[in-house]
């Protein structure tokens, strides 16, 4: 991967946009991103991450404040990242989370995140994904690296670099974890643990089935208890005797079944030969019986015969009769039809004559009702009309009353609109005033601020320079002091030189060769001084004249900040006093007033404006809309008037002498029915008198054809439909009866029974004592067989289980022993988990790529080995992490490394690291790394090993950026990338290449 171009907007400190070209860098390797303590040098490397993750690893907790505060409510926030791997091509812009001003009303309301991603593809860009979903699932098919394998492989952030090295077992378990994804050998060691516990409950589940199956095998027996169990305790014994002892229970309780089933059988037979014998005896009794009874009821029916001829002879003169029952209703009906009839005529034309009318026939009388009908059709259309003249008469009234309302609105509406142009063009001439005053308000008040600042930048010169004077007499003070303890030290050497020649006469011994020349003769030994100087003195000496130094160093620090700082303030106010800077201050806040008050008159002129202009507008709108509604009432009067006309005309037409239509219309009405009904009465009297003749004359031919002598003796031998019914009833049922009777009598009279009665009670005893013996004799045997088959079926399960455990027992202890062991349990001597056997394995191949590098570095004294030995307490082990020291050849702990010698460490641990997990990602080129992290603990022989090593990594084409404020870096790195704060207080970016000084 190759990362090309970044561009941010409104991210951490950069509020404008800003652009880095890293392939500027191709050609040098490797680049430094230098600046100021807080000027946004890691920031570049946030935006890079964020463009790719969407997060920043500082971020990873509490309040993600990704939007630049310098950045106002409209302004864009924006990261744009290019980058290529193998020979495509992409660009990624991305927009985090924040309030930005609404479209419409005032306010602001939340922006979403955002994302897009592009491809580079026959030279121009391609959308492949337009959500930060889409973006992210796409990214990780083209990278195959997440966050945290990014931050250790290709962005080595600020806080994480030696976070790996530092860390204890849990820790370096967790970043391991994530790294390569071994999470699935926890599952893996869960689910061992879950099978373990299934087994166990298993078993147990196992030995709860067997011992309740002994138990309620046990249940059964009626023998006497086991041999040595005692009272209430047989689960105490071996359960194999327990099963042994059910198992001979269930093959007694078999035979038991066998010897109840040969007694059933004999209680049967017994049973089966009384209740043949009883049943015989029964059944002649029963026939006895039957036969007495059919001989009384035969009897009976004998002496009911004379009656039932009765009601055979007057069931078939009812039946001839029946013949005649319609001919007699339809003479006597038509006789009653023909009366009332001739009564209805009779009233019908009296009121007809009453009405004034003259006597006429059907057909005349049903001319005149068509006359009179079609008559009454034409004045009825004329109602409507007559019902609708109130109605007409006062919609007229109405819009007349309308019209005059909306004359007036409209003469009230043209004298409202009268004086508002003049008043327009009033505030049209103050508004341009006022515009003109304020227009320079904005700048104005900026130009208050920077002179607020300028102003404030000229107080803090003044005070700085002040301390600058301060700092630069303690620098002289201290310069002083140096030389002085200097001057005393080469004076106390001198001295001392001086001095050792007596020092060395007063230890020579005669006979004793000299230390200096070895001779055993010391003819002249030089005299020691009155003013010896001994070693302590000129220990003393040292530490007060390094003392001396460390002092005026720190002295000459100060008061280089000192003036800096006081050069900087300077600056930042323009090279102008305070004094000055107050007068312009004045007039600027005066002329911002001024510019304030007029925008902000201009601003009421325009509101007040813009509401005459709505005035105006609404007036216009209210009589355009009255003069509308003013058409449609005129046009509504005139449709109403000539509507109530029409009517008028056409009630007067149907009206006639009568005082209304409706009343014309009911008179008529009332003529038409009396005609109708007298017409209708003429008709059905005359088809009535044609009906009645008929019918008598049809009865006369009936009575002849049935036998009956006259009219009255077929009306006394009719009969109604029950009685018929309940006759024929009483003969069928004693003709069925007698036939019956003498079909039961003659069998039972051809058996020649006996005229006593049958005793049946001996037979009965006989057989209920049978019953007895038998009933009880299938009861013992189902009793005893349902026993034997719980028993057997007892015995069966228990020797299921108990089989069944045996097997389980050994699965069981196979399994407990595999879970323990990758759980890091006993008999996992290391107490090391699966998950974690795997990790030091990818460990043990990290600390191999990384000792190559840390042997270059520390001059082959270092190297880093992986320790697997185990905690203190019980804690978990297996990814323990040692340094190796060449000098003393005993390994120690990454925590006893210095500064300098953590960060070689640690450089190198990410590095191998890096091509692990590199590897293990399928591969992946790694053509730009960053680094931001503490060359700041280095020595200068350090660094420059340091140094050589990034130089080593840029072989093969990869771009490395450093992030560092060391200015060792700056003099050996040209090609730098420079964050610079700006006089407004927000960030910069600036590429150079500057000529290298080594």
């Amino acid at each position: 991967m190759r990362i090309h171009r970044l561009e941010v907007e409104g991210f951490g400190p950069f509020r404008d946009r800003q652009s880095v070209d890293f392939d500027a860098f191709a050609d040098e390797g490797i680049f430094l991103i230098s600046g100021r303590t807080g000027a946004g040098k890691s920031s570049i490397l946030d935006a890079v991450c964020f463009a790719l993750y969407g997060n920043v690893p500082r971020y990873e907790e509490g309040d993600k404040r990704l939007r630049s505060d310098h950045s106002e409510p409209g302004d864009p926030t924006q990261v744009v990242l290019e980058f290529s791997t193998g020979d495509r091509r992409w660009r990624i812009e991305r927009s985090p989370e924040f309030d930005r001003l609404k479209r419409r009303g005032g306010g602001t309301t939340i922006q979403a995140p955002e994302a897009r991603m592009f491809e580079w593809v026959d030279g121009s860009w391609q959308g492949r994904a337009a959500r930060p979903r889409d973006v992210g699932v796409l990214l990780d098919e083209i990278l195959g690296l997440n966050q945290q394998q990014f931050l250790q492989v290709i962005l080595l952030a600020q806080n994480r670099f030696a976070r790996f090295l530092l860390a204890k077992n849990d820790e370096r378990q967790t970043l391991l974890r994530t790294l390569f994804a071994t999470r699935r050998f926890e599952e893996y060691e869960r689910a061992f643990e879950q099978r373990r516990k299934d087994a166990g409950e298993a078993m147990a589940l196992q030995n709860q089935a067997l011992l309740s199956d002994l138990e309620q095998a046990e249940a059964l027996l009626d023998e006497t208890p086991l041999p040595g169990a005692g009272e209430g305790e047989p689960a105490n014994l071996d359960l194999a005797v327990r099963l042994g002892h059910v198992q001979q229970g269930a093959l007694r309780a078999r035979h038991i079944v066998e010897t109840a089933t040969a007694e059933e059988a004999t209680a049967t037979a017994a049973h089966a030969a009384a209740e043949k014998r009883s049943a015989e005896l029964v059944a002649q009794a029963e026939k006895q019986q039957r036969r007495d009874r059919s001989r009384a009821a035969l009897q009976a029916l004998e002496a009911r015969a004379g009656a039932i001829r009765g009601d055979r002879a007057e069931f078939a003169d009812a039946q001839r009769a029946e013949a005649l029952r319609p001919a007699i209703d339809g003479a006597r009906k038509a006789l009653v039809a023909l009366t009332a009839a001739t009564a209805r005529e009779a009233s019908a034309r009296e009121a007809w004559l009453a009405a004034g009318e003259e006597d006429a026939g059907p057909t005349e009388l049903d001319a005149l009702v068509s006359t009179l009908t079609r008559e009454v059709g034409e004045w009825s259309a004329a109602l409507p009309a007559e019902r609708g003249i109130p109605g007409a008469e006062a919609d007229v009234a109405r819009f007349e009353a309308a019209l005059a309302l909306l004359d007036a609105r409209l003469a009230e509406a043209d004298a409202s609109r009268l004086g508002l142009p003049a008043r327009i063009a009033a505030l049209d001439d103050a508004l341009a005033d006022a515009t003109r005053a304020g227009a320079g308000a904005e700048d104005a008040a900026d130009r208050v601020r920077e002179l607020e600042g300028r102003r404030g930048a000229a107080a803090e010169a003044a005070t700085l320079l002040k301390a600058a004077w301060v700092a630069e007499r303690a620098a002289m003070d201290a310069g002083s002091a140096f030389r002085a303890a200097s001057a005393a030290l080469d004076e106390l050497r001198e001295r001392r030189l001086a001095g050792y020649a007596g020092e060395l006469a007063e230890a020579l011994v005669a006979g004793e060769s000299c230390a200096v020349c070895g001779s055993l003769e010391h003819p002249s030994p030089a005299p020691r001084g009155g003013d010896p100087v001994t070693p302590e003195a000129i220990a003393e000496a040292e530490a007060a004249k390094g003392a001396a130094l460390a002092a005026d160093v720190a002295a000459t620090r100060h008061l280089r900040a000192a003036e800096q700082a006081t050069a900087d303030a300077a600056a930042r106010a323009g090279g102008q006093s305070a004094d000055e800077l107050d007068g312009l201050l004045a007039d600027a806040r005066g002329a911002a007033s001024a510019a304030s008050e007029a925008a902000t008159r201009a601003e009421a002129l325009r509101a007040d404006r813009e509401a005459l202009v709505a005035e105006a507008a609404t007036l216009q709108e209210l009589r355009e809309s009255v003069a509308a509604e003013r058409s449609i009432t005129l046009a509504q009067l005139a449709a109403a008037r000539g509507s109530l006309e029409h009517a008028r005309r056409t009630v007067e037409a149907a009206r006639g002498d009568f005082a209304g239509v409706g009343e014309r219309i009911r008179a008529t009405e009332r003529r038409i029915g009396l005609a109708a009904e007298l017409a209708d009465v003429l008709r059905a009297t005359a088809r009535l008198a044609d009906a009645a003749t008929a019918a008598a004359d049809d009865l006369e031919e009936r009575l002849a054809e049935t036998g009956f002598d006259d009219l009255a003796s077929a009306t006394a031998a009719l009969r109604e439909p029950a009685v018929r019914t309940a006759l024929d009833a009483r003969i069928r049922e004693f003709d069925a009866q007698l036939a019956a009777e003498k079909a039961t009598l003659m069998p039972l009279e051809l058996e020649m029974l006996p005229e006593h009665l049958i005793d049946t009670e001996e037979a009965a005893t006989a057989l209920a004592v049978a019953e007895a013996l038998w009933r009880s004799a299938v009861t013992a045997r189902a009793q005893a067989e349902q026993r034997a088959d719980v028993l057997a079926d007892a015995a069966a399960r228990a020797e299921f289980a108990y089989d069944a455990i045996a097997a389980l027992a050994a699965e069981v202890a196979v399994i407990e022993r595999l879970a323990h062991t990758v759980s890091g349990r006993a008999p996992n001597t290391r107490r090391m988990k699966l998950e974690t056997f795997v990790l030091a394995a990818e460990l043990e191949e990290i600390v191999a790529a990384a000792n190559v590098r840390l042997g270059e570095m520390s001059g082959e004294r270092y190297s880093l080995q992986h320790s697997d030995a185990l905690a203190a307490r019980g804690a978990a082990s297996g990814l323990g992490l040692e340094v190796l020291d060449r000098y003393t050849g005993r390994p120690r702990p990454a925590q006893s490394l210095s500064g300098g010698e953590t960060f070689l460490a640690s450089l190198a641990l990410a590095l191998g690291l890096a091509e692990v997990v590199t590897g293990r990602a399928g591969g992946i080129t790694l053509d730009t790394l960053f680094i931001d992290e503490g060359f700041g603990a280095l020595d200068a022989e350090t660094l420059d090993i340091a140094m050589r090593t990034l130089d080593e990594l840029r072989q093969g084409g990869r771009t490395v950026g450093v992030i560092s404020h060391v200015e060792a870096m700056k003099e050996q790195l040209p090609a730098q990338l420079l964050v610079e704060v700006t006089p407004e207080g927000w960030s910069a970016v600036r590429q150079a290449t500057l000529a290298a000084t080594y």
